[in-house]
């Protein structure tokens, strides 16, 4: 056998069955299972599955989760259960959730696999049998017909009007007319019409085909291996919070250090020491944060499924808040996905047609005015033809309408409908009598009928095609001789359309005697009257068009990628105002090296005539590149790409099972305008995670600092390490939550995108944290040293106790934004934090006055002078930082969008 690898769309099929030593009749069974152990089953792989044991286990290896556990650890040795308890849960919490998104790949593996055709018709010892699909081997002779899967890679022999959807591997959007001539070595996969693929669907015809590729080297198997290949990154809030564990280590190791020897230095047992040392690891470890974290991304999950994003991954919801390129399919996510008759070119005239998609409501127009069809019987007939040759069918329901059959023949059911012409009423008048069924070899469809006592012949096909045939055409209510010019005109009208990538159908008809019953190819030829033009295209969706603009405003470049034409991606773009920007082909894109795709791609906003791989290779330079990449698409094309993207976005109507498991996020409407909707959103989340860090941040620093402050001053502890769980787990997390559910401002699409080297912790958050966390801690500091020497040591840490508490009531207000005042931002519009304020004071006051709360917590009665001092420390806090934000707004934004320079010598 013949190794011509890659190139059997350039052999003819006589020659392909040379090739592979194969016959038309098939091979014998010994044959095929030679071949079978020399090729291996037909069927889709998947590399070894981890245990899932080691896939939860490796959930641990973290060094925020290493810190969390050490919190663990040590409010078991102060014997604080409950603490250790929640800790614990929440570390389980988190790792049922990794672990259920680390199996995501095998579920897209198991996906792949069952689009496998689990049967398949084959020529075998010169009969047909029905055998599994895995048994196939290269040479087996293949039978199909219209509905079948394919179920491999196969050169066709034999066709008759064969048509294949390949959408869920190429991203064509219209079935493809197939044949079995031979064609040049340089053709993509999506023009190489004499093979059909693997897990494709005959939708029309019949053929016979061979066997050339089968298992892993099918084109749907070397998606599958780019799946396996694909290694998933962290996202950006997974750096951000491994970084923060990592400061927070090296503090609490610093802080820890620093108090031992202080302590010792003041004469201080090595118990003493030790407790010193537990409360400050205690008020290192932001206890709460994970929990926090969880909470407030899953309600944003919840909100964003309301606005039709549903996510699959929990940190996805952020990382599309830090997108800076969206690369979007056209079919269906930036367009409807529904052939619609935008201009029709009948009588010398263009008449535009209004509405869109498959309601058949809209408006004729011509030269601006609004035209009646009846009165015009050129166009009348023009979309009579366009009904009764027709094999679709519009299906109307309750608040829509869909189409049954091929797109094209779709929308012209629809044009006609809007102008009060009904299919079936027709057909009751116009029965089809018989009929030429279109091929691709002619390029037309012929259909007749009973017409005023004779036969009449409507037809439709190419333009050029029925301009050969027609000897007339329609010239008002006359028919006229065809000449050059009007030819030539003809022609133009259908140029000119074609520019504005429209699919350009052509009408015409012929009177026939009434004896005639059996329709043949010689009766219309060189007879036919030319009627019309039907210009038709899938249209852009309105709120895409909108999406674009706010995208622009945003700072986020939406890059188009499609299987389509050029010319037809070209002039969406156009109509969507996408960037300006270089069209590249998939052609194109196969003759650059990665360095010159590297150089060009930030000028390029179009790639058209995409295949497979070539998404993941424009996903992984723009990686490259620095941005945060979100990608959707709906096929098993796209599923590399949807996994190697920093966000993947999977169709929710039209996408396949194989895109969704491969995908962060589904668009349940597939609508690009979503996808916008959920950046939007995604900033919205990420602006209230800043929130809660620099809340969580500043009171364990504030805690570290007044500990400190205490030690070397006055010798004694201000807080006991059971106090700081309490805020840090209670208080703290009571009123994180509820920050995280900040309420919009309603500005994140008009600021420009978070570089993806900025995470959550930005130098101007670092000077604010320091800032409240300074002023906190001397706060406490001073109150605590005060109280010492008039009090017992005991009251001195309540009063102490309760003024940090009062610190994080007022705080909480503060930290609802870093630029906008509590007036600005409106009071009461987050009632969550007020409700989990009134919470917090009630369980401070339990632990204050329940006896059996006073014990466990070493807490006494205060006084309501005391509680004054508290409230009043924290109210002066809260006037400051309040003062900042009206007079200063913009002092702690340094590095909030972009890093900051290096300076260079």
């Amino acid at each position: 056998m013949r190794d011509v690898k890659e190139q059997w769309h350039s052999l003819g099929w006589d020659e392909a069955l040379l090739a592979l030593d194969s016959k038309r009749s098939g091979l014998t069974e010994t044959e095929a299972k030679a071949r079978l152990l020399q090729y291996g089953p037909n069927e889709l792989r998947g590399k070894k599955k981890t245990p899932p044991i080691l896939v939860f286990l490796r959930q641990f290896l973290s060094p925020l989760i290493y810190v969390l556990l050490i919190a663990a650890i040590i409010s078991v040795v102060v014997e604080h259960f409950i603490d250790a308890g929640v800790i614990l849960g929440v570390l389980l919490l988190n790792a049922v959730v990794g672990f259920m998104q680390e199996t995501r790949a095998e579920r897209a593996m198991e996906a792949l696999i069952q689009m496998a055709a689990p049967k398949a018709r084959v020529r075998r010892d010169g009969g047909v049998k029905l055998l599994p699909a895995r048994e196939i081997v290269p040479g087996d002779i293949l039978l199909l017909e219209t509905g079948d899967r394919v179920p491999t890679d196969a050169r066709l022999i034999e066709v008759s009007n064969l048509k294949v959807n390949e959408a869920t591997l190429t991203g064509e959007s219209m079935p493809v007319d197939k044949h079995t001539e031979a064609l040049g070595e340089a053709v993509p996969v999506a023009d190489r019409k004499n093979l059909i693929y693997m897990g494709t669907i005959v939708t029309y015809g019949r053929a016979a085909a061979m066997a050339v590729r089968t298992g892993m080297s099918t084109e749907i198997g070397k998606i599958a291996t780019a799946i396996q290949e694909v290694k998933p990154e962290k996202t950006p809030l997974q750096k951000s919070i491994g970084k923060l564990s990592q400061y927070i280590i090296v503090i609490f190791l610093g802080v820890c250090s620093l108090l031992v020897v202080v302590g010792l230095l003041k004469g201080l047992g090595w118990f003493e020491v030790f407790l010193l040392a537990v409360a400050a690891a205690v008020s290192a470890i932001p206890e709460g944060l994970p929990a926090v974290v969880t909470v407030v991304l899953a309600v944003g999950m919840r909100i964003m499924a309301h606005r039709n994003a549903i996510i699959r991954k929990l940190v996805a919801v952020e990382t599309l808040g830090s997108a800076t390129v969206i690369c979007s399919d056209k079919t269906g996510t930036l367009t409807l996905n529904e052939m619609t008759v935008r201009r029709l070119y009948v009588d010398g005239q263009w008449v535009e047609v209004t509405g869109e998609g498959y309601v058949p409501e809209g408006e004729f127009h011509r030269d601006g005015q609004i035209l009646n069809p009846e009165g015009e019987p050129s166009l009348t007939l023009l979309l009579r033809i366009g009904a009764l040759c027709n094999d679709a069918l519009l299906i109307r329901e309750d608040e829509c309408c869909s189409i049954f059959g091929d797109p094209t023949e779709g929308a012209l059911l629809v044009a006609a409908a809007k102008a009060g012409v009904n299919k079936e009423k027709l057909e009751r008048t116009f029965p089809r009598l018989d009929e030429i069924p279109f091929q691709s070899e002619k390029q037309y469809m012929a259909t007749l009928h009973p017409r005023d006592g004779g036969r009449v012949v409507f037809v439709k096909g190419a333009v050029e095609r029925l301009l050969s045939l027609s000897k007339h055409f329609l010239k008002g209510d006359e028919v006229a001789p065809l000449g050059e010019a009007d030819a030539q005109a003809i022609m133009q009208a259908n140029i000119s359309m074609a520019e504005e990538a429209m699919r350009v159908i052509a009408t015409a008809y012929v009177d026939l005697p009434s004896e005639l019953e059996e329709l043949r190819d010689q009766d219309i030829r060189g007879s036919l009257v030319f009627v019309g033009l039907a210009g038709m295209a899938d249209p852009p969706r309105e709120e895409a068009k909108e999406a674009v603009r706010l995208c622009r405003q945003a700072g986020i470049k939406v890059v188009m990628i499609t299987g389509d034409h050029k010319v037809t991606a070209e002039s969406i773009a156009r109509q969507l105002n996408l960037p300006s920007g270089k069209a590249v082909t998939g052609a194109e894109l196969q003759q650059m090296s990665d360095e010159e795709l590297s150089r060009q791609v930030e000028y390029m906003s179009v790639f058209a005539r995409i295949e497979p791989l070539h998404k993941l290779r424009i996903v992984n330079v723009l990686k490259s590149h620095g941005h945060v990449v979100a990608m959707t698409g709906d096929g098993v094309n796209d599923a590399p790409a949807l996994k190697a993207a920093d966000i993947g976005v999977a169709m929710g109507i039209t996408g396949t099972d194989v895109a969704k498991e491969a995908s962060d996020m589904i668009l349940a409407d597939d609508n690009f305008a979503s996808v916008v909707a959920a950046v939007d959103e995604g900033r919205a989340i990420f602006n209230r995670l800043r929130n809660v860090v620099f809340f969580l941040l500043s009171t364990n620093l504030g805690e570290l600092l007044a500990l400190i402050l205490a030690v070397l001053f006055v010798g004694k502890a201000p807080l006991l390490a059971v106090q700081i769980i309490w805020v840090n787990l209670v208080t703290d997390t009571a009123v994180a939550i509820p920050l995280g559910l900040e309420p919009k401002f309603g500005d994140e699409l008009k600021q420009p995108p978070r570089h993806p080297k900025v995470g959550l912790i930005f130098p101007g958050l670092l000077l604010r944290i320091g800032f409240m966390a300074i002023l906190m801690s001397v706060g406490i500091f001073l109150i605590f040293n005060w109280a010492q020497a008039r009090v017992s040591l005991e009251e001195a840490r309540t009063i102490a106790f309760c003024s940090l508490v009062a610190f994080e009531w007022f705080r909480a207000f503060n930290a609802r934004s870093d630029e906008y005042t509590i007036f600005r931002l409106g009071v009461f519009r987050n009632r969550w934090l007020i409700i989990s304020i009134s919470v917090a004071i009630m369980l401070q006051l339990a632990v204050i006055y329940v006896p059996f709360l006073q014990v466990a917590f070493s807490t006494v009665p205060l006084g309501i002078e005391k509680w004054g001092i508290a409230i009043l420390a924290g109210g002066s806090l809260f006037v400051i930082e309040e003062t900042r934000k009206a007079l200063f707004p913009r002092l702690f934004t340094l590095g909030k969008w972009k890093p900051l320079q290096k300076a260079t010598t």
